[in-house]
């Protein structure tokens, strides 16, 4: 097929809005070029919310055949939280036929050069905002997320994470040049003179392992970090959340045909019930890159094993919350309430720690016991959601049973400061929904230490008493350093405390956000100005997005020759 998007029409259409990223990623400035309310989107067509979820259903029961080499069978089985059976079917890969097909497109992807293969991205993820209405469907009926967070988090979000992704490559790999000129002077001899040419090349295929809670906003960077920097991509997304990332993979395959180049340089690897693939594709020598947002023990494993491969992970780790004082009382109880409530704490973001002296706080509304504080963030919490449709428009549902069997579990480690409690869902009444709990533990004693100290993944909080804002601080340091944190916070009027907490974020490489209390949560990020996690503690060993998330996925080849 003759290719329907030329170079030039890729670079005219997409060179200034890749500019626009490029002085957003130097300034950190807000934009973004994806509108993240619905209102936005207007009534046209596949861009319209009813459009979009009629889309959404005219796919279920279907096959999805995306032309992929070594097709031999179709998988399935997605059940969404809410009680909808996708009957979605996918390609099953035969991993000696499809793999070295990836392989065979990377050379006209390579030499394409930078500007090109970023063009191409850009234009991926313009198709793909363009069905933004549908895609939210996809991720609202895999994820368990409601359906504004899915259409937010799943679509201009996590679009947001990808063409970061894409302007981070760019640098990267513009940073050396094409071409140089390079003489030597000799003296009274003639010079030493020679051209040199550099290319960037891939390091060969990319793969991401996709998972259940954000398989769009975790997949976008690593699928185009990897693609932008030469690379083909396998996507194995998880069992439970594959219809996002096969429509994307969909959409890349039309782009990259269109463009001219090998659709085979982005693939789907959709497994059987219990195939586990991920363990095998990962050691294959072909893998030469990965991308995995998941549990730590598998992480690690990652790690530990795939030798031949660089790995990037986002793991787990325990989030903290250091309250020690506040000029906003109100504020604070409302945005912490929030950030635990926000889609049941299924975010590798949400505080599960909130370390409160047992002394109490000093608050704007007075002193404040430590049985005060949390007794009236748990009012805070009922209050965000006593009303039936806004608990379910924040809380989403519980996305598989290992989460409904931890928060079940947690009422018994201590002395229950909020209940959790069973919301029901008009729309989708098999969906499982579930209020937060928090639990009161003491920081001293050591029985409940492995509580506190351990990930709880989940709508689970331990409000802990803590002898001292001293004492918040070194547990602070000791679960990052042990156990890693996506995010911490603080609340703190008192500056010696302020930079106790900055020193051990700083010393640990953990992300801070001190004193929030209004429409910003600390389990939010913004692409193009915050990073989300860093890569220097055990939670993460990369940052979603800096120069380190990229420049590893390609080298430059140099050749020269006499001048």
């Amino acid at each position: 097929m003759a290719a329907e998007l030329t170079a030039h029409q890729l670079i005219a259409q997409h060179r200034p809005t890749l500019d626009l990223a490029l002085e957003t990623i130097r300034t950190r400035a807000y934009w973004s070029p994806h509108p993240e309310h619905p209102k936005a989107y207007g009534e046209n067509g596949s861009l319209d919310t009813a459009a979009g979820k009629a889309a959404f259903y005219a796919l279920l029961g279907t096959r999805l055949d995306l032309g992929q080499p070594g097709t031999d069978g179709w998988v399935g089985g997605e059940v969404s939280p809410y009680g909808v059976e996708l009957g979605v079917e996918y390609p099953h890969a035969d991993l000696d036929v499809l793999l070295p097909a990836m392989k065979a497109g990377q050379k006209a992807w390579r030499d394409a050069g930078a500007e090109l293969r970023a063009m191409v991205c850009l234009e991926i993820l313009r198709r793909i905002a363009d069905r933004t209405m549908e895609f939210a469907q996809a991720v609202m009926h895999t994820s368990g997320q409601a359906f504004m967070m899915a259409f937010q988090a799943g679509g201009p979000h996590a679009q947001d994470r990808g063409m970061e992704a894409v302007a981070y490559a760019y640098v990267e790999q513009s940073r050396t040049p094409e071409a140089a000129e390079w003489t030597k002077p000799q003296g009274k001899r003639d010079p030493l003179a020679l051209t040199k040419r550099f290319t960037p090349v891939p390091r060969g295929i990319g793969l991401v392992i996709g998972c259940n809670t954000f398989p769009t906003w975790n997949g976008y960077p690593g699928l185009f970090a990897s693609l932008a920097t030469g690379n083909a991509v396998l996507v194995k997304p998880h069992p439970r959340a594959v219809l996002p990332l096969a429509l994307t993979v969909q959409v890349a395959r039309e782009v990259l045909t269109e463009a001219g180049f090998d659709a085979n340089l982005v693939a789907l690897a959709a497994e059987r019930p219990g195939e586990g693939i991920a363990k095998t594709l990962a050691t294959r020598p072909e893998i030469r890159i990965i991308d995995y947002t998941g549990s730590t023990a598998f992480g690690d494993w990652l790690e530990a094993n795939a030798r031949q491969a660089q790995v990037y992970t986002e793991k787990a780790g325990v989030n903290t919350v250091v309250v020690e004082s506040t000029d906003d009382y109100k504020g604070m109880l409302a945005n912490l309430a929030f950030s635990l409530s926000l889609y049941s704490g299924q975010m590798c973001t949400t505080p599960q720690n909130l370390l409160i002296p047992r002394d109490g706080i000093r608050t704007d509304q007075g002193d404040k016991s430590y049985d005060e504080v949390t007794a009236d963030l748990a009012r805070a919490v009922d209050g965000l959601l006593g009303d039936e449709a806004r608990a379910n428009a924040l809380l989403g549902a519980i996305v598989n049973p290992d989460v409904k069997a931890r928060l079940e579990a947690a009422a018994g480690l201590g002395e229950v400061a909020l209940a959790s409690r069973e919301v029901t869902n008009q729309e989708f009444p098999d969906a499982v929904v579930r209020t937060p709990v928090i639990v009161k533990l003491d920081g001293a004693k050591p029985g409940d230490e492995a509580a506190y100290t351990s990930e709880c993944f989940g709508p689970v909080s331990f409000a802990v008493a803590v002898d001292s804002a001293d004492h918040a601080v070194e547990l602070l340091r000791r679960g990052i350093r042990e156990k890693g944190a996506m995010t911490v916070g603080a609340y703190t009027t008192d500056p010696e405390v302020e930079e106790a907490v900055q020193e051990v974020c700083l010393d640990e490489a953990a992300q801070l956000s001190l004193n929030l209390t209004g429409g910003v949560y600390v389990n939010q990020t913004a692409a193009f100005s915050d990073f989300h996690g860093s890569g220097g503690n055990p939670a993460a060993n990369a940052a979603l997005c800096d120069g380190a998330f990229v420049a590893n996925r390609f080298r430059v080849v140099e050749v020269r020759r006499p001048a």
